[in-house]
């Protein structure tokens, strides 16, 4: 059996795939900073030791953590409508991917803070400082510091996530891949090109992230 290969289908949907891409990024992209600003408040949270409060964000982390992406982003689309909500699938996929991320980002988040040295926490209540404004002007920057590859690889494993949001009608690069490969019948084409679409935006967001870590956390020159 010979398969001939025949790129001219791409070739002749180039404009839709680009919109894929498009959308993959902004769903990504809106995603991210909210990640990591439900993960910031919750890290915040844990440092004040409240047992209600850190009942309830480590339940959270359990649950995102331990049930598949795919059964939260059907919750939100299809199973929120029961009660009379109802999300426009770009909505959803975006909620969907920030509670997600944030589940791994507080574990990640965490782990830098408690890396922060002790000593310099100690110097912050010696100057009367509250514990919000120690962990705002003392630990968060350096806690980002320690963890921000892992961070950054995690922020990119959420753009590569956003595929499953296709299950959802959400017109990403997968959706208009499955679409596209309905209408020509060309499924290693199709797919072999969405697979390296993915690897060129994992590739961009990761040389983006890079500079922001050398603006973000480089050491000023004396």
């Amino acid at each position: 059996m010979t398969y001939v290969f025949d790129f001219t289908a791409i070739a002749a949907h180039w404009r839709e795939l680009l919109k894929g891409c498009l959308l993959t990024l902004q769903l990504s992209l809106l995603a991210m900073p909210v990640t990591l600003a439900i993960a910031v408040a919750a890290v915040l949270v844990l440092q004040m030791r409240e047992i209600i409060s850190t009942w309830l964000i480590g339940t959270f982390v359990e649950i995102v953590r331990n049930t598949p992406f795919l059964v939260q982003i059907f919750f939100l689309y299809f199973g929120l409508p029961s009660i009379g909500v109802r999300l426009d699938p770009n909505v959803a996929a975006i909620i969907a991917l920030s509670l997600n991320g944030a589940a791994y980002t507080i574990e990640i988040l965490r782990a830098g803070v408690e890396a922060v040295s002790r000593g310099q926490i100690e110097a912050g209540l010696a100057l009367g400082l509250r514990r919000t404004q120690i962990f705002r002007y003392v630990v968060l920057k350096p806690a980002l510091r320690i963890v921000y590859p892992a961070m950054t690889s995690q922020f990119i494993f959420l753009m590569l996530t956003s595929s499953i949001a296709s299950s959802i009608t959400a017109a990403e690069l997968t959706h208009v891949g499955a679409e596209l490969e309905a209408v020509t019948f060309r499924s290693f084409e199709i797919y072999f090109t969405i697979a390296v679409l993915y690897l060129v935006m994992s590739f961009a967001l990761s040389k983006l992230f890079t500079l922001i870590g050398r603006i973000s956390f480089a050491y000023p020159t004396r």
